[in-house]
């Protein structure tokens, strides 16, 4: 159960560092002049700060492993967009969306399925105490 909550929490420190970067990294190398190329690095910070308040207060663990999750989804969502925008074919800010469609949608997996291995793992603890 440590080892998978200590996976979960590297992976939402990574993930949010990921996204504050590819924002900044985009925005540069695109000359973007809307704030909205830096939409990845804002939805990535609260990730980060997740990450971060986990390692620092485990005991709040489950309250930022939910704010994380919620972020993470909030990614797939702006993703969609994507969808949208396609026939444009792939630029800057298309390819960001489609980056956040992929990995948002493979972090909020990640994330319920470490929710549900926790919630398996806390009944067996209480049914055998």
């Amino acid at each position: 159960m440590e080892q998978q909550s200590n996976f979960i929490r590297n992976v939402t420190l990574g993930y949010g560092v990921f996204l504050i970067a590819w924002g900044i990294v985009i925005s540069i190398v695109s000359q973007a002049e809307s704030f909205t190329s830096y939409i990845p690095s804002m939805l990535g910070a609260p990730l980060a700060v997740s990450g971060f308040m986990v390692m620092r207060k485990p005991e709040d663990r489950k309250l930022w492993m939910h704010v994380a999750a919620t972020f993470g989804l909030l990614c797939a969502l702006f993703g969609t967009r994507f969808f949208m925008v396609m026939g444009d074919g792939i630029t800057y800010a298309s390819g960001s969306q489609l980056m956040l469609l992929i990995t948002g949608t493979a972090y909020t997996v990640l994330c319920v399925r470490s929710f549900i291995a926790a919630r398996k793992a806390r009944e067996a603890a209480e049914a055998s105490a």
